[in-house]
């Protein structure tokens, strides 16, 4: 009979890490293992809600110290913007002394960590094995976080969009242009800081116990093959591990509107919480969906230095799609709104929570990276390989305009595109595939055996 597991969770202080390390954990606790989640202290609170099992979950606040060059209070990359996620990154390490504290009482089985490239060592004091798991797709993982890739402290653009030797795609890359992405330079540019992104990662790959992916074998199969190829140490795979679909209903605000609609003809758009646009980014991409001609149901925050979603809005705009269009500046239970019979689209920033969310819908895929690696990777992944998705071209200034969003929109929703046939069929396929009765639980029965065998 296995042993039940005791595991720490210590992802870095984002909550696109947080809320994947946390759905893990509710699989984890469902099995009767124990977790403990050490948490930023103002982070807390907005997780509580996802715990599912408090009985076995329980949470452990840091006190974040201040780093010169953030905003005072900054606890999580949602309260900086970008260019400063390294500073907080110094916030992160410096916390080092409190997380030992806690695992000296703890001493947990296993401690599952990301950005913290020095948990390793601190974790082997205790006995206790690290273990890397990674929540952006194994394809960015392979691309950039490899011994093989040797980027220089300071790299060049080139050596930024090169695929490291041995490198099992031909489509799944980064184009030209995109090296300039910010957070593409942030794997390389340690901004004073000594530790740059590209460091910190792969020391963790190099130095841990075992690499843990959110991922399958049938959508990045080849991906965890390279990883496993490139660091010689067991690569264990979660499965996506996404949450149940919620047992409440869509909102009747929401389930009302999109009864107006025939089946599979709403365009519905979300970029995540934690994306926040410039206004003329934002007005451009409604116009895309005005331009359409598609009833559309847009979820989006208020871009940057716009209090509401109202005043942002271009003028005229709501007078014009009155009544086929909604443009939300709240939250949207995601899952649900993909399974309603009139949601026939979903376009995608490609976050990878989204991807495998699109993956598992019934809707036609249009990808919008913003301009994040991982984001960018997914979306190549699923128009270039998959071929269950089209991208939205980008203009030389790094966004789209309403034409070529429009163009995208219709050519998967126009039943008589050939694109839309090809894209529908593949998708089709795949989701077969992903949906297979058991495959999930097996995955995350493996995951589990493979950790018991760790400790032997």
């Amino acid at each position: 009979m296995s042993t039940k597991l005791h595991v720490a969770m210590f992802p870095w202080f984002a909550f696109g890490h947080f809320i994947p390390y946390l759905h893990l954990s509710n699989k984890l606790a469902e099995r009767g293992h124990g977790v403990s989640f050490i948490v930023p202290k103002g982070a807390q609170s907005k997780l509580q809600h996802l715990n599912h099992y408090p009985n076995l979950i329980n949470f452990y606040p840091l006190l974040i110290p201040h780093v010169d060059g953030l905003p005072l209070g900054a606890e999580t990359a949602s309260d900086v913007p970008l260019p400063l996620h390294m500073h907080l990154a110094i916030a992160l390490d410096q916390t080092q002394h409190q997380v030992e504290t806690i695992l000296t009482t703890l001493k947990p089985d296993f401690i599952f960590f990301d950005f913290s490239h020095w948990m390793p060592v601190l974790a082997h004091q205790f006995g206790t094995k690290a273990i890397f798991y990674s929540v952006v797709s194994s394809a960015t993982l392979s691309f950039h976080m490899v011994p093989s890739k040797k980027i220089a402290k300071y790299a060049t653009n080139e050596e930024l969009v090169q695929p490291p030797p041995g490198y099992p795609s031909l489509s799944v890359l980064l184009k030209p242009k995109e090296f300039e992405i910010a957070e593409v330079k942030i794997l390389v540019e340690d901004q004073g800081t000594g530790t740059s992104l590209y460091f910190r990662i792969t020391s963790s790959l190099k130095d841990c116990d075992a690499i843990a992916l959110r991922t399958n074998h049938e959508v990045e199969g080849t991906y965890c093959d390279y990883l496993r190829q490139q660091y010689s140490k067991p690569i264990l795979l979660t499965g996506p591990v996404l949450p149940e679909i919620p047992v409440t209903k869509l909102d009747e605000k929401w389930t009302n509107w999109l009864s107006n609609f025939e089946e599979g003809t709403v365009v519905y758009c979300a970029f995540g919480s934690q994306t926040i646009l410039q206004k003329n980014q934002f007005q451009e991409l409604v116009l895309g969906f005005e331009l359409s001609r598609q009833p559309f149901f847009v979820s989006l925050s208020a871009p940057d230095g716009c209090a509401t979603i109202e005043e942002a809005l271009p003028e005229g705009f709501e007078e014009r799609v009155r009544g086929r269009g909604w443009v939300y500046g709240g939250w949207v239970p995601q899952t649900l709104m993909l399974e309603h019979k009139s949601v026939g689209c979903f376009v995608t920033h490609c976050g990878h929570g989204s991807m495998w969310e699109s993956l598992l819908s019934n809707c036609q895929i249009v990808c919008v990276p913003y301009l994040l690696s991982d984001h960018i990777m997914s979306a190549r992944l699923m128009v270039e390989e998959l071929k269950v998705a089209v991208e939205v071209e980008r203009e030389d200034n790094g966004w789209i305009s309403k034409e070529s969003l429009s163009h995208s929109i219709i050519s998967v929703m126009d039943k008589d595109s050939e694109v839309a046939g090809l894209v529908k069929y593949n998708h089709a396929k795949l989701k077969e595939v992903l949906t297979t009765e058991g495959l999930q639980e097996r995955y995350l029965h493996n995951f589990i055996q493979s950790l018991q065998v760790l400790l032997d």
